[in-house]
């Protein structure tokens, strides 16, 4: 039962990023902040064959300084019709050039680009939303890769809910938790 409710866990991170309506398509990302953590809310961009978790950003936002100094992260995940809530916790790989970099990118749409492209940095006070200048040749996008430790797994459902965690150091061997 243990080895498929990590599939389960799995399966739905995926739907996140494959089914554009999925509630896990925006989780919140969490990192340590110098005095409180931060939490944000993020698109979910890809998943690797290793279950690494992808998402993008500006280089030049906060959380890019939070990650450099502690690259501990937590990712969670809720589906309110399924009373699914999955928590993945890792190590942030921040992701600034080479071929992965270049190819996702390449597949960023041209509208969408502009985000990366912002005269200033994310959190930026200006006067108003339609006074954000943009450059045309530099960009500052950033690929964040969570590569999981744990995976916590909670579905609230009766008569019993079900909690379990999973642990990269045990193999992802799976252990029920209490709920």
């Amino acid at each position: 039962m243990l080895n498929e409710i990590l599939e389960t866990a799995k399966q739905e991170i995926k739907f996140g990023y494959l089914k554009k309506k999925h509630p896990f398509r925006y989780p919140s990302l969490a990192s340590l902040g110098n005095t409180y953590p931060n939490q944000r809310t993020v698109v979910l961009r890809d998943t690797t064959t290793d279950f690494e978790l992808l998402f993008f950003t500006d280089k030049r936002s906060d959380k890019i300084e939070d990650f450099s100094k502690n690259p501990m992260a937590s990712v969670l995940f809720y589906h309110p019709k399924k009373l699914l809530q999955i928590k993945v916790m890792g190590k942030i790989k921040i992701v600034t050039s080479g071929k992965v970099y270049e190819d996702y990118w390449s597949k960023i749409q041209r509208e969408s680009k502009k985000d990366f492209i912002t005269e200033n940095p994310p959190g930026t006070e200006i006067a108003n939303p339609d006074e954000v200048e943009y450059k045309n040749n530099e960009h500052h996008f950033c690929l964040l890769k969570l590569v999981p430790t744990e995976i916590e797994y909670l579905q609230l459902k009766r008569p019993n809910h079900i909690r379990a965690i999973f642990k990269e150091e045990n193999n992802w061997e799976g252990k029920f938790l209490n709920p």
